[in-house]
């Protein structure tokens, strides 16, 4: 029945642009379009496992998306996609998974609201997830900025997140967010920060945690070519089964223009968290990628991510590097190409892994 539902949607969407130009409007300053990407990729090691198992994979991703507001203080847009995955060698593997969100926002100048609700359902792997782990995975959340004086801002928040595992052995996850901030203006481009982050963590296997944040940042361009953000400060877990750790916290996304067609971004974290397992974790992240612009209608990039897991009596290494490259040919459609290579150390020899991953797909919008 769930299935019946989503594809009756899709399927009225799809109708009623099929009867339409490319493009329709639905009403002022709204228009809906329809989506689809089209892709394969060769996946040397499907499973992330010791010993590896090769597939190709293609997959097939109609959808639509209606956007509003253009121009306006409330503006927002709704997505719907269905993906279809089919394993050359290894049919069972294959799935249909829905995603869906809904995201919006006011701004007039002096206050900003933001609120967002999504749904996705999940069949990837990555450094936690081994295996092709079904998941689902809903998330809502909002968040305000206001002026309270000239020179200060105060800024509030709030996010539930729910994890549903569809395996045995990985624990649901429900989590709650509450980061609220003080802004001051120290100079015309950059604001000073004081805040906190309350953190709920629940789970069905292992303990769960209460997070507290406190820190000290700051925002905006601190340079001609810099622009960013950071926060630095103090970061405590407390279990439920008993327990108190501390580590300093970190949470920071920088950019840097190398010429006005060339960006790197980088960024650094130092945060707790709790594997899909049910166990404790310190996550130290480290990471970086370079695009440029080599035309009007190329764009290349490329990235490495370096993340270090302790738990307690060893700590894990992951790294990962990704090349790609997008070809614009009109205005709805692109062609975008990519290989990502990705490594997990560990003292633990049975969890390691290498992998490669080759990808190619197109992209369109009307």
């Amino acid at each position: 029945m769930k299935n019946q539902v989503k594809f009756a949607l899709l399927s009225a969407a799809l109708a009623s642009g099929a009867w339409a130009a490319p493009f329709m409007a639905i009403g002022d300053g709204a228009e809906l379009f329809l989506t689809g990407t089209l892709g394969i990729r060769s996946d040397d090691n499907v499973y992330l496992a010791k010993k590896a198992e090769s597939d190709l994979i293609f997959e097939v991703v109609p959808g639509i998306g209606v956007t509003f507001g253009k121009n306006a203080q409330l503006k927002g847009n709704l997505s719907l996609a269905e993906t279809f995955s089919n394993y050359a060698d290894n049919s069972k593997l294959n799935t249909q998974l829905f995603s869906g969100s809904f995201n919006s926002g006011y701004d007039d100048g002096k206050l900003k609201l933001d609120f967002n609700i999504g749904y996705s359902e999940l069949n990837q792997n990555n450094a936690d997830f081994r295996d092709l782990t079904r998941r689902d995975l809903f998330d809502v959340g909002g968040k305000t900025e206001v002026e309270i004086s000239q020179l200060s801002k105060v800024g509030a928040g709030v996010a539930f997140n729910h994890t549903n595992y569809r395996r045995p052995g990985y624990a649901d996850v429900d989590s709650l967010e509450v980061p609220l901030n003080y802004y001051y203006r120290w100079t015309e481009k950059t604001d000073i920060s004081l805040g906190y982050r309350y953190r709920d963590y629940k789970v069905d296997i292992g303990s769960d945690s209460t997070d507290h944040f406190f820190s000290v940042g700051a925002r905006g361009e601190f340079s001609p070519k810099l622009t960013g953000r950071f926060a630095l400060g103090l970061n405590s877990r407390n279990l439920d089964r008993g327990g108190d750790e501390t580590l300093l916290g970190v949470e920071s996304s920088f950019t840097y223009e190398i010429s006005p067609k060339t960006r790197f971004n980088f960024s650094v974290s130092n945060d707790f968290g709790t594997s899909p397992q049910g166990q404790q974790q310190k996550n130290f992240t480290l990471g970086g990628t370079l695009s440029t612009d080599l035309s009007q209608e190329w764009t290349v990039s490329g990235g490495m991510n370096y993340r270090a897991i302790d738990y307690g009596r060893r700590t894990d290494d992951y790294f990962e590097l990704n090349l790609g490259a997008v070809y614009i040919i009109s205005a709805n459609m692109r062609i975008q190409g990519g290989y990502a290579y990705r490594s997990y150390a560990s003292d633990i020899s049975s969890i390691e892994f290498k992998n490669n991953v080759f990808s190619v797909a197109a992209n369109f919008s009307y």
